[in-house]
């Protein structure tokens, strides 16, 4: 299995993060089932294919430790510690749901777990992560530190850039962990941008980078486990790209016709969690029939949230002008 991390980590770790990564592909799953049945209002961004990133920096944080995510949040926050029935409700706009059905899939927030939010808004992130990081640091003065998710399309946006700058002036503990699938919507990065290795904008903030193979949890976790030490020391901000890919379109029922079929062919030969499995069964650290026990504890847990958001109400009319600031 890859790196030292792996070796550190008792058997009862590797399988949670395996079970973490499951639960995402299968929720994400079920809602790219329920959205083509109609079932749920709005659009949904799915995180099929990118579990490892979510997964490997989440492992290494303190329930009382900040994320800010993106569009394509679901992942984020079931790697958080998210409830899966509050978010199922949401999406299907019910009373509820963590938003009480008025947020949706892109407004998915969780206080209780530092998850301040899925965001819309591209490179919307970032700057409300340095914002957590320099109350924690500056004004509460503890030791909790900040992890902003973001797209590679979001490094060409001047919010990521005022972001990394602040962060980096007052050594604020920040970590930037760019989700490189090399697709902005439908734009290959390239095409946008001199290079397609994000990691080296980094070094105009004098923040340390790396890039990991965003596709092996452990390598995520290892990247991020030395950026959040780093952090909570007072060291300041790390950069952390990891390489992978979407399986679907930028948004569910989209046909991606831009991005070619050979790439994609050959990115689904490293999808995160067969790989992982894979490393866990020729280390032998895992049985195969553990792997259908965690299947049927994971299908029966989305089985229970869609039976709960389907059970549960909608918004009250009279409800619509509440929790607004205006």
């Amino acid at each position: 299995m890859s790196g030292s991390g792996a070796a550190e980590m008792s058997r009862v770790q590797l399988l949670h993060l395996f079970e973490r990564m499951l639960l995402i592909r299968r929720f994400e799953e079920k809602v790219a089932e329920l959205f083509s049945k109609g079932k749920l209002p709005g659009f949904v961004h799915l995180y099929i294919g990118q579990e490892a990133v979510a997964v490997g920096a989440c492992d290494t944080l303190r329930r009382d430790d900040f994320i800010t995510s993106t569009h394509r949040g679901h992942g984020h926050v079931i790697a958080k510690g998210g409830d899966v029935n509050k978010m199922m409700a949401e999406l299907y706009g019910k009373e509820t749901g963590y938003c009480r059905g008025k947020g949706g899939s892109m407004h998915i927030t969780d206080m209780s777990i530092g998850m301040l939010g899925a965001n819309g808004i591209v490179a919307g992130g970032p700057p409300i992560a340095t914002g957590a990081a320099y109350g924690a640091a500056k004004i509460r003065k503890t030791d909790q530190v900040a992890l902003a998710f973001f797209g590679d399309g979001a490094t060409n946006e001047d919010p990521f850039a005022e972001a990394c700058n602040m962060a980096s002036a007052w050594k604020l503990p920040v970590i930037f962990v760019c989700e490189n699938n090399l697709f902005g919507v439908s734009t290959r990065l390239g095409r946008v941008a001199p290079t397609e290795d994000v990691a080296s904008r980094a070094a105009a903030f004098a923040i340390p980078a790396v890039t990991v193979d965003g596709n092996d949890v452990i390598a995520v976790r290892e990247a991020c486990k030395e950026a959040v030490s780093r952090a909570r020391a007072g060291n300041g901000p790390s950069f952390i790209e990891c390489k992978t890919w979407r399986h679907h379109g930028h948004f569910e029922g989209e046909n991606p016709t831009y991005r070619s079929e050979k790439e994609h062919k050959e990115w689904l030969k490293h999808d995160p969690i067969l790989k992982f499995r894979t490393q866990l069964l020729d280390a032998k650290i895992v049985e195969s029939t553990e792997f259908d026990e965690i299947e049927t504890k994971v299908t029966r847990i989305i089985a229970e949230a869609v039976q709960f958001a389907e059970a549960s109400p909608l918004p009250a009319p009279e409800s619509a002008l509440e929790d607004v600031f205006a």
